[in-house]
């Protein structure tokens, strides 16, 4: 299984390469036709024409648009990204620092959503016949309806501006230090062994994960409902009916076993999309990750630092597709083809 898991994601690895090459060259294109000129961008305010055409120049510019996207590829595949205009720092080295960050929140949020989602899916096929039913379908529907960054605008004001129970603000106190090992604030300060870091870490990051987490644990929960139901029309649980297993047995030992595979499915998609979907929440609670940085490059239309950041999410949203599938298929005995 191991060996067949390998071929999948070598396989899936290999196809995202034109993926790649295209969403690059669409990125890179459409950043050109803006009326912004990063060589006058990158020079000082007082800088003369003859300075900011040799800036034109050496970096390339000058030459056709083929030539500039070939130009900047081969630095990209040599990890150079370009010198971010704003920042005045590598752009390569500015996504390192806050990718961490975001994934961070991500993966909190997502565990979250799943937490959510499978425990309201079960609850949902457990009402099913009930006066309740009704109820607790619309108020999934409700949930649904409702985005990340509004669920980051209720719970930044109940509990942090009303109740003021939790921080809204930053990754960590002002007053605490931020080791850097790995990148991961929870690992470092665990690593480190400073565990007042990683206290006030995790309570900053309650908000904003359970803003992410809320937002997108209600398409799980339904799905989850939708599969269990098509399960149950399945001869195998009279079956397990008739051997005298109970509903409890039944669910949890047999229909949620092959309910939970499109499930995963979705759960796959739900956290490409919500990776991106940290941009808003980021900015709303001033999240030092990748979309916050996303936002400032927007608004000093930093070219190379957006082309670097746009380029960063579509490689993890890939990478993220290519897990699921390969876990599908360590879940799927059915799709263990040589």
């Amino acid at each position: 299984m191991i060996a067949i898991v390998a071929k999948l994601m070598a396989r899936r690895l290999l196809a995202a390469i034109p993926t790649l090459l295209v969403v690059s060259a669409l990125l890179f294109c459409v950043l050109r036709l803006l009326p912004v000129d990063p060589a006058a961008m990158s020079l000082p305010p007082n800088a003369t024409i003859e300075e900011v055409e040799a800036k034109r120049h050496e970096m390339g510019l000058d030459r056709p648009l083929p030539d500039q996207y070939v130009i900047w590829l081969k630095s990209a595949l040599r990890g150079d990204f370009g010198r971010s205009i704003a920042f005045r720092r590598e752009a390569g080295s500015l996504v390192a620092s806050t990718l961490p960050v975001t994934i961070q929140l991500a993966v909190i949020a997502m565990v979250l959503a799943a937490i959510f989602g499978i425990s309201g899916g079960l609850l949902l096929f457990h009402l099913r016949g009930t006066f309740l039913e009704a109820a607790a379908d619309f108020f999934s529907i409700l949930l649904l309806s409702i985005p990340e960054f509004l669920w980051g605008l209720i719970l930044l004001f109940v509990f942090g501006a009303t109740l003021r129970v939790l921080p809204f603000t930053g990754e960590v106190a002002p007053n605490l230090p931020i080791p850097h090992i790995t990148g991961f604030l929870l690992l470092d300060s665990l690593l480190v062994r400073r565990f007042d870091v990683f206290a006030s870490a995790v309570a900053h990051l309650i908000l904003p994960a359970l803003a992410l987490g809320l937002a997108f644990s209600p398409a799980i929960m339904r799905v989850l409902r939708s599969s269990l139901f098509d399960v149950y029309h399945e001869d195998y649980i009279q079956q397990a009916r008739l051997r005298g297993l109970s509903e409890r047995q039944i669910l949890l030992g047999h229909a949620f076993k092959n309910a939970s595979l499109p499930t995963l499915t979705l759960a796959g998609v739900q956290f490409g999309i919500l990776f991106s979907g940290t941009l808003l929440v980021e900015v709303i609670y001033s999240y030092p990750g990748m979309g916050n940085l996303m936002v400032d490059a927007i608004r000093n239309a930093d070219l190379p630092l957006i082309q670097a950041i746009g380029l960063t999410y579509c490689v993890v949203v890939l990478i993220i597709n290519t897990m699921v599938d390969s876990l599908y298929v360590i879940l799927n005995p059915k799709l263990r083809v040589r």
